[in-house]
């Protein structure tokens, strides 16, 4: 990679530091992303809406590798996002992408983290199979399950968004006895 060449890369924050890293470093001249998306607070006597990083503990700096240390040396930042020891570059076009997608709908935004795995039991909780609890024998793609009602010994191929499941457990390993 060429020295002056910049990329984007995303830089691990310390918890709640997101907008004072961003601040610091627009201060040093450095690019950075910082995506918000709003949201509606209730307190006891009124409602406000904020602004709450989109992806907590993430900031993205669009930087030539001269300026790796410098915004390491930030107060707030901790690490880069890594892949073999070395800072991945994210493609220009997903952060062009993302900020785009938070211009037009800066409330309708949800990031979601769960993982559902083989094992796993699930309760169905809206769309046609509202009510069904299953087990998920295996994942086909990103939103496509294979479950299995345990009440009628069969497996269903079903499409479902993460919103319509909820967790409930992981399966086990079974227990043996010594008898």
């Amino acid at each position: 990679m060429v020295a002056h060449q910049k990329n984007w890369y995303a830089v691990y924050t310390k918890s709640r530091s997101e907008k004072k890293l961003h601040s610091l470093l627009g201060s040093k001249n450095i690019t950075s992303f910082l995506p918000l998306r709003k949201e509606i607070k209730q307190w006891s006597d009124r409602k406000k809406w904020v602004e709450q990083p989109l992806l907590p503990s993430y900031l993205f700096v669009h930087i030539s590798t001269a300026d790796h240390f410098d915004v390491l040396n930030t107060p707030g930042a901790v690490r880069y996002v890594s892949f073999e020891g070395r800072p991945s570059p994210i493609p220009e076009k997903q952060i062009v992408t993302l900020q785009n997608l938070l211009a037009h709908r800066p409330t309708d935004i949800e990031v979601d983290y769960s993982h559902l795995e083989p094992g796993t039991f699930v309760d169905v909780v809206s769309g046609p199979l509202r009510g069904v609890s299953a087990e998920v024998i295996q994942l086909k793609g990103k939103y496509r399950l294979l479950i299995r009602f345990e009440s009628i010994h069969c497996c269903v191929h079903a499409e479902v968004s993460m919103a319509e499941v909820s967790h409930l457990i992981k399966k086990s390993e079974p227990e043996y006895s010594l008898a």
